[in-house]
């Protein structure tokens, strides 16, 4: 008779197998036939257990085996009395067993004993013989290996990484599964991940580590993080040391220490199976946006072991990667550790909650790591509303195009055209809209947005279009409207032809043309264009995750001189433009959208699936959804002829069928009419199969099926050429703006009692409000931290898009003081905002003034000395006798014994009179 046990034993079989072992029966136990040899019902001190392993002839495991459902957690206990009481005849490695199983064959636990308090951890299946025979013969463990790290040689890392290693390191000794960083964008997240990844290689003794990317073309950029990096106090370069494979076949190297790959392609890998398309080139935040499906699940595959990697690095993934994916990222024995920018509550979830860094981006501004941003928004009459193209008389024609082919034929209108806002660019375009954004970014780019510019130099800009027919028509609108040529604007996505993508990118990082890249989401994520400072949403975005992420490819720092390489009149990257042409930045953002369920399986498969009987609720919602979507863009010819083919049935009328189908007050409805107020469960469940079997059977017919492919295939946009559009606004985001002083109008209340800086600047009075370096220096600091992340230049910036008329001038770069400046304009002590500097001038003449008419005057050499001594103290709040020893422009004049010559014994004196008329 087959009893559960029997079943989970024969599947526990079969997995030893796979995963290399000998499986032998007890009276015919032969512990050297193979590498690995598991004997069934083997008897030990305490009685027979259920597998003994011999791992090169000598005892070294056991298995402990359940049948399924049983619970786990109870049983490694149990596994205990068979480990420590060994036979003194029996051929050991250690004088107890050191690997111990618990499995269930639809569950198992696994746990080395010679670990740093060993604990029982879920595996996918059983570890090779090969490796267990590598573990036992170890002088250590890697889990010991990584409580004795030598300490992190900081140097060359900023603090957040350096933050971030050590608390990724004390997260591992504490053996926790999954660790979680979150290092902003422009923060150096690989670069990091090379660190850690050099140690737990050279120190742990990391076996492999496997590293994730979220599309192909950011494989490359982290293959050449490694090959640059140069570990601390090595001679050599990381890839001279170690080999790093960036997988474009479905063969690992066995030498590789580090391999980079999407994981679509592990997945067709664990799989046995060839990856389809452009699988890699695409971003899971476009591709998953919505609400996750499900892909077929994945066997053990002897190819690739569970033990294959020793630690797995997501890079910036997509949130469907540990939900829609997980199970490729808990096939392997590995640790996991999250890299990204932008944690969601789905991430937080995966990972545990074990937030082991957390640096955001509001303090990478702050931190000068990357740099704020600012909003200006662009309202055209056709965005916001959408249009209407009238029949003017039988004879009017509106060019259409097919989004496939791109080939236009001219279509009569029978009626009024009528299209939202939301169909813009989606089923009908209005090229006027597209030109209308880019004239007014023309025509405002040097007026207000750089002003300080020559305006030879458009700044580089990037521009998020819906889709690639949409890029396409504002790629040829810009150069038109810009009056350039082919090199000033440019399409970068996956279906650009005769250029290579990966080199166009290449030319927009490091050339001064293309001065304008359209894309979709090839640029939106990860990509690194430090000379962008214009960020142009043509497009909306629902998901929280992928806007800060698109938001990011703007808020890297660059170096000047790298920045002039490509933008020649451009003096400092202080900031990036974000222009709103949709209304990006009011819209709500979310995880997920509800009816669109099977995001990652297209329509054609979907629909084949059906056909091949697959029922589940978010698979016939899903279908649901597309042909609804499907219906609202067809001609009324193409309606008919599916109708035709359906038995009158419209792709409304299927999509409806379907969601009636799933829906249980439907449900209830019919079973009610059917078995009356108390059907049995059978009868409720025949009802449902019903249902859903009549709804799912028009997708039987394959001649059904294709039709509807090939309509949606070829579903067309019309072209709005009739539309003027007009400008409604173009403004700076005030409201952001005001958000910003208001979080430093709070700051200045909360702290005017605890920061020594803002006591005095409050609480004195004018001709005693003596400030140091040391007090200002705390105050600045202080503004940077959490949760305010206040930064001078942000807040000064603010000012002046609130009311630009009282700001005169900019705060000096990096300048501590200026900070004084806009204290003392938030306090009402000052009616105009200007440079530190600027008001410490004025001063300095009033002083100078006031001397002489006390009748001291000044010979021009000693000016000279009082207008540097000025200076000094308008950049640093003070001066002392040491400064004029340290300080080149002081002691290059002949420092304190010079200005003791100039101005006698009562330099001290007229010192400290001056700082104080001066630091007011």
């Amino acid at each position: 008779m087959t009893t559960p046990e029997k079943i989970a034993r024969k599947k526990i079989d079969e997995a030893l197998s796979l995963a290399g072992w000998e499986i032998q029966d007890n009276q015919d136990c032969n512990r050297n036939a193979a590498l690995g040899v598991a004997v069934r019902e083997f008897q030990l001190k305490s009685g027979p257990c259920d597998y003994l392993l011999f791992i090169g002839g000598k005892a070294a495991g056991v298995i402990e085996a359940k049948k399924a459902g049983v619970t786990l957690s109870g049983v490694a206990e149990q596994s205990e009395k068979y480990m420590a009481a060994l036979p003194e005849h029996l051929a050991k490695w250690d004088s107890i067993l050191v690997f111990d199983y618990e499995s269930t064959s639809d569950e198992t636990f696994f746990r080395f004993l010679r670990d740093p308090k060993p604990r029982s951890r879920r595996v996918f299946s059983f570890h090779k013989p090969e490796t267990l025979l590598e573990w036992v013969q170890d002088d250590g463990t890697l889990r010991g290996r990584l409580q004795s790290l030598p300490p992190l040689d900081s140097s060359g890392l900023r603090d957040c990484q350096t933050d971030a290693i050590q608390g990724l390191e004390k997260s591992l000794a504490e053996d926790r599964p999954r660790s979680l960083i979150q290092l902003a964008t422009g923060a150096g997240k690989t670069f990091t991940a090379c660190s850690f990844s050099y140690r737990l290689i050279k120190h742990a003794k990391a076996k492999r580590i496997l590293f994730l990317v979220d599309r192909n073309n950011l494989g490359d950029q982290t293959l050449k993080e490694f090959q640059n990096y140069q570990p601390p106090g090595a001679a050599n370069r990381f890839t001279d040391t170690y080999i790093v494979q960036h997988l474009h076949s479905h063969r690992i190297d066995p030498d590789a220490k580090v391999v980079i790959t999407t994981i679509q392609r592990l997945y067709s890998m664990l799989r046995g199976e060839e990856i389809e398309g452009d699988q890699e080139e695409t971003s899971a935040f476009e591709t998953w946006e919505q609400e996750e499906g499900e892909i077929p699940p994945i066997k053990y595959n002897p190819q690739i072991p569970i033990e294959t990697f020793d630690f797995i690095v997501t890079d910036e993934c997509h949130r469907s990667i540990y939900g829609l994916w997980r199970q490729v990222l808990e096939y392997f024995d590995a640790s996991i550790i999250g890299l990204t920018a932008t944690p969601s509550k789905h991430t937080l979830g995966f990972f545990n909650q074990n937030l082991v860094a957390d640096y955001p981006y509001e303090r990478s501004v702050a931190d000068g790591v990357n740099v704020g941003y600012e909003i200006y928004s662009i309202r055209t009459k056709v965005t916001e509303e959408g249009s209407k193209v009238e029949v003017q008389d039988s004879d009017f024609q509106v060019p259409v195009r097919d989004k496939r082919t791109r080939a236009v034929r001219y279509r009569e209108l029978d009626a009024d055209l009528d299209y939202t806002a939301k169909e813009l660019d989606r089923s009908v375009v209005a090229p006027n809209q597209i030109r209308t954004v880019l004239q007014t970014y023309k025509d405002r780019v040097f007026n207000e947005l750089f002003p300080d510019r020559t305006g030879e130099w458009l700044p580089k800009t990037l521009i998020f279009a819906k889709d690639d027919n949409h890029a396409e028509e504002i790629v040829h609108i810009a150069r038109e409207v810009f009056g350039e040529g082919n090199d000033f604007a440019k399409k970068i996505t996956y279906r650009n032809t005769g250029e290579d993508p990966k080199a166009m990118i290449k030319a927009f990082r490091v050339d001064p043309f293309p001065r304008i890249a359209v894309t979709v989401d090839m640029i939106a994520t990860g990509t690194d264009i430090k000379p962008v400072e214009v960020l142009i949403f043509m497009r909306d975005v629902k998901s929280e995750g992928y806007y800060e992420q698109m938001k990011g490819r703007g808020v890297r720092t660059i170096p000047d001189a790298d920045l002039k390489q490509v933008t020649p009149d451009a003096q400092t990257k202080t900031r990036f433009i974000l222009i709103d042409a949709v209304g990006v930045t009011e819209t709500k953002k979310n995880a997920s959208q509800p009816l669109e369920r099977k995001k990652s399986v297209s329509f054609d498969k979907l629909i084949d699936q059906i056909a091949q009987g697959r029922r589940d609720e978010d698979a016939l919602s899903s279908l649901a959804g597309r042909l609804a979507v499907l219906d609202r863009k067809l001609e009324d010819e193409d309606r008919k002829r599916i109708a035709d083919m359906t038995g009158g049935k419209t792709p409304r009328d299927l999509s409806n069928a379907l969601l009636d189908a799933i829906d249980p007050d439907k449900q209830a409805e019919i079973i009610q009419t059917k078995h009356g107020h108390a059907p049995t469960p059978e009868q409720e469940a025949q009802v449902i199969e019903d249902l859903t079997d009549a709804a799912c059977a028009p997708f039987d017919d394959p001649k059904v099926r294709n039709l509807i492919k090939d309509i949606k295939q070829k579903t067309e946009m019309i072209i709005d050429e009739v539309t003027t559009d007009e400008l409604r606004t173009a403004e700076f985001d005030v409201k952001h703006a005001e958000e910003r002083i208001n979080s430093f109008k709070t700051f200045l209340d909360e702290n005017k009692d605890e920061i020594t800086a803002l006591q005095i600047l409050y609480n004195q009075p004018a001709g005693k409000r003596r400030l140091t370096y040391a007090q200002i220096k705390e105050l600045t600091q202080k503004m940077k931290d959490p949760p305010r992340y206040l930064q001078t230049a942000d807040v000064w910036q603010a000012y002046k898009r609130v009311n630009a008329a009282v700001v005169k001038g900019a705060p000096v770069d990096k300048q501590l003081t200026e900070v004084v400046a806009l204290i003392r304009f938030a306090l009402g002590y000052d009616k105009e905002l200007t440079p530190y500097g600027d008001s410490v001038k004025q001063r300095f003449n009033l002083w100078v003034g006031r001397e002489k008419k006390a009748g001291r005057d000044y010979t021009a050499e000693q000016m000279d000395w009082l207008r540097l001594i000025a200076e000094f103290i308008a950049a640093n709040a003070e001066i002392t006798p040491r400064d004029f020893m340290e300080v080149p422009s002081l002691s290059d004049k002949g420092g304190i014994l010079k200005a003791r010559a100039l101005f006698g014994d009562g330099l001290n004196n007229m010192l400290d009179e001056l700082q104080g008329a001066l630091v007011a």
